[in-house]
């Protein structure tokens, strides 16, 4: 059985306080979060409004409302699978360039073009009067997305104290969460209000991108991204302003260290294929297919959409997914409370166990009471919606957040934004595969969808439990020599660098 490392005792390694600094600007570069979630909740009330569906697919209209349609295949359209997923394919591309802005001019200011992406396609889609019009809106929000998701998880990594990482960085997926409740509850308000209302849905997005957007001129730009660009002295009097202590010195010479090696690192992409750095891009990436692959954004994009394929009314759908969403919220607290204390891996193995059994059991339940033509019992369908609840909370305390978490901070610097990259956008790869094939795969597949991400999430706590090191508590520029290192499997790809 592999063992489960403690690396607390050096927790007090670096003089820091819990600034006010960090706090605040952990929470707005979060609002990135807010504007990812926000999209996220928004799309699968939007698609089951009758007046957008009309407007702009008037054939699942059609089917939608035809009294005989096969419950599992009334949303099976591959346009309307586009209109989820066309942001995520316009977030793996622009991860790329988000990359390099990184590392080129700074976090800072890639979370300032985040904003102004987001806001451009909110504008687009909330005018939309074609199709292409809301494509395009939504590809705007994908780079967005794109650039967002690569810059605020590392922000917040390199500007947290090592002991308050966990923490802090799981604000983003808080606030991810709050951005798909907020999207509920917004989608079932306008629900009600003809024939516009999927516009004020999409339009709502630009509340958080403004906020990101005039938020980001008052956050500090990290020590790490200073000092890597050559600003050494603003890099050490910025570690003095989020520290709050004057003795940083051990701490700026590490990263001062970890960026002197960097540098020497020409082409970080070609060099995270070096045997060393095999552990992290593979644990980073094989982490973001699992978040997916557990089924959560099959809930997040369609849960109005799977709740009236089990019978329940539009409103009564809306509604249901306004409950789920809450449960996201509060058990991502127990996320932010858990896992600096807990650590990692203990929080990704139970909520493993968890989804399965509510992944299993729901399968079970529509594979004996929901039929082509009928409507599931109530008691069942209501039995149903508190198995989702409960598979929810097991992701948001675990597997949602730690799946954006643990890639920030295992890479070292040298690879930190291109290992970053690989993990961000196989995260949207996988979503738009997702997004785009769900809806068919309900048609085709039915019940045993629920089985399939059965399935995938045995795999994925099997790899946590065996392959995943925990990082609790570890400066993030001696994650190698204490976690890697360390590990039972993966040491040996460190030999090399260990021998005399």
């Amino acid at each position: 059985m592999p063992p489960i490392m403690d690396f607390d005792k050096k927790d007090d390694e670096f003089p820091a306080k819990l600034t006010g600094q960090v706090v605040i600007c952990s929470i707005i570069a979060a609002f990135g979060g807010l504007m990812f979630g926000y999209d996220i909740g928004i799309s699968g009330g939007v698609t089951s409004m009758d007046d957008f569906l009309e407007k702009f697919f008037p054939k699942v209209y059609v089917r939608k409302h035809r009294a005989k349609e096969d419950n599992y295949c009334k949303y099976d359209n591959q346009m309307l699978q586009l209109f989820t997923s066309s942001l995520y394919l316009a977030a793996i591309v622009c991860c790329f360039f988000a990359s390099k802005c990184c590392k080129r001019f700074g976090r800072k200011i890639t979370i300032q073009l985040a904003s102004l992406f987001f806001f451009i396609g909110v504008i687009l889609n909330a005018a939309a009067m074609n199709l292409p019009m809301l494509i395009i809106g939504r590809l705007c929000l994908g780079a967005g997305v794109g650039f967002g998701n690569q810059a605020v998880p590392l922000f917040i990594s390199e500007i947290a104290p090592a002991k308050y990482r966990g923490g802090l960085n799981i604000l983003f997926q808080m606030l991810i969460t709050i951005g798909i409740l907020c999207a509920n509850i917004v989608n079932y308000v306008t629900s009600k209000m003809h024939p516009h209302g999927w516009r004020f849905s999409l339009g709502g997005a630009a509340v958080p991108a403004i906020f990101l957007g005039l938020g980001s001129f008052l956050i500090v730009e990290t020590p790490t991204s200073l000092i890597e660009r050559g600003q050494k002295e603003q890099g050490k009097q910025a570690l003095r302003k989020i520290r709050g202590v004057y003795d940083v010195e051990k701490e700026y010479q590490e990263i001062l260290q970890a960026t002197e090696l960097a540098q020497q690192i020409k082409k970080p992409f070609r060099n995270l294929m070096n045997k060393s750095s095999r552990p992290q891009l593979i644990c980073g990436t094989i982490l973001q297919i699992f978040q997916q692959f557990t089924g959560i954004n099959v809930i997040m994009f369609y849960a109005p959409v799977l709740f009236q394929t089990m019978g329940f009314g539009g409103k009564a759908s809306l509604l249901s997914a306004i409950v789920t969403g809450m449960v996201n919220v509060v058990s991502t607290i127990v996320a932010i409370l858990g896992v600096d204390k807990f650590g990692r891996r203990v929080l990704l193995i139970e909520a493993a166990v968890q989804m399965l059994v509510a992944q299993c059991v729901t399968g079970g339940i529509l594979a004996v009471h929901l039929k082509a033509t009928n409507v599931i019992p109530k008691n069942y369908a209501y039995f149903v919606v508190v198995l989702i609840c409960i598979f929810v909370s097991g992701f948001a305390w675990s597997w949602g957040p730690l799946g954006w978490l643990i890639p920030s901070e295992i890479f070292p610097l040298e690879t930190r934004t291109a290992g970053f990259f690989f993990a961000v956008s196989m995260n949207m790869i996988c979503t738009f595969i997702i997004a785009q094939a769900f809806l068919t795969m309900l048609c085709h597949m039915r019940s045993g969808i629920f089985f399939f991400f059965a399935v995938c999430i045995v795999i994925m706590g099997s790899f946590a439990y065996l392959f995943l090191p925990e990082t609790k508590g570890i400066p993030i520029d001696e994650m190698n020599e204490r976690a890697w290192k360390k590990h039972w499997f993966w040491k040996r790809y460190f030999d090399d660098d260990s021998a005399p």
